[in-house]
């Protein structure tokens, strides 16, 4: 379906992280070649180590923070897929000022690289909290409210330079809005690591996962393949009308975290029964957090022709088979 990435030159950033890994994966079963740049600061070598002797392959140990490092990258690349960042909200509120180091200053190296360098692409990894207080659901695109977190803050940053970018140098940038995205490569340690992985280890472990609030807070938990999956629409679309836009990457659905809670009990208990019976335990909520977030993907299947190719349960039994095979020991 994506056969006319075959030969392109796809720098992905942050491509030693979780998204970025399976980015670089992927874009290597289709024939890219790939560029993956990391400062390995919450990215790690051993997503990448099956890639490091392939033909199509090359890593830059860099950070986004240095513009020089940026250009050098940006060299010769049709495409960049930017997914390097500092995530987590509660992590924005304890060190603001890192968190906007790389998330804006580094954001914008980037920008200036990609037009410098003449890339044809520029697609970002953009994010859910940027719709912040608003408590319309399902969220569309172009209703946000007003930003809860610093991390929320430099996302939404990024999708005003990359409008700016547009129009005052015509380089061509979508935002990606991701939400709540698993899958495999994901990291369960850590005191910043995603629920999903974190939850696991501990069931794994026979350890009860702490909920946040009473379990009634929902997500739009996003199967990695479905991130793929929008990248590689907005790299091959034809249409003018689809760049230079923000989609929301999701499925369209909402589950609670007790229901999350549910279907990892059920998932893991085939491969030890036990877990089962692991209570799970009620904290406070996290400062910055919404109580429920849900996608509209109506726009991405108006301008793109997307359809996820996994829905929550599917995206869940998959995971929970690559965890336990990676977590068990």
């Amino acid at each position: 379906m994506f056969s006319n990435l075959k030969s392109k030159t796809v720098l992905v950033t942050g491509g030693a992280g979780f998204i970025g890994s399976n980015l670089c994966e992927a874009l290597l079963k289709l024939g890219a070649k790939v560029r993956c740049m990391d400062n390995l600061s919450t990215g790690f070598m051993h997503n990448i180590e099956p890639f490091l002797n392939h033909k199509n392959f090359q890593f830059i140990e860099a950070d986004i923070r240095d513009l020089e490092s940026c250009q050098s990258a940006c060299l010769q690349v049709d495409y960049v897929l930017h997914q390097a960042a500092l995530g987590s909200v509660p992590r924005s509120i304890n060190d603001p000022i890192t968190t906007n180091e790389i998330n804006v200053s580094g954001f914008l190296n980037m920008l200036v690289a990609a037009r410098d360098q003449n890339v044809k692409r520029f697609v970002y990894a953009a994010s859910s909290s940027t719709y912040g207080d608003s408590t319309k659901l399902p969220k569309k695109e172009d209703e946000i409210g007003t930003p809860l977190s610093p991390y929320a803050i430099t996302k939404y940053v990024n999708e005003l330079y990359a409008s700016i970018f547009k129009s005052s140098f015509n380089l061509n940038t979508v935002g990606l809005r991701y939400f709540n995205v698993f899958g495999k490569k994901q990291d369960p340690k850590g005191a910043y690591a995603a629920v999903i992985p974190k939850f696991v280890i501990q069931l794994i472990n026979h350890q009860a996962p702490v909920i946040n609030g009473d379990g009634s807070n929902s997500r739009d938990f996003t199967y990695i393949d479905n991130v793929i999956r929008m990248n590689f629409l907005v790299l091959t679309t034809k249409s003018e009308a689809a760049l230079n836009q923000i989609y929301n990457t999701a499925v369209g659905d909402r589950t609670t975290l007790i229901q999350l809670v549910h279907s990892l009990k059920k998932y893991l208990s085939k491969f030890d029964p036990a877990i089962a019976n692991v209570k799970e335990i009620y904290g406070p909520n996290r400062l910055g957090d919404i109580p429920h977030s849900q996608a509209s993907i109506d726009k991405a299947v108006k301008l793109l022709n997307y359809k996820p190719s996994h829905d929550f349960e599917s995206g869940l039994k998959n995971a929970v088979d690559w965890y336990w095979e990676s977590f068990k020991s």
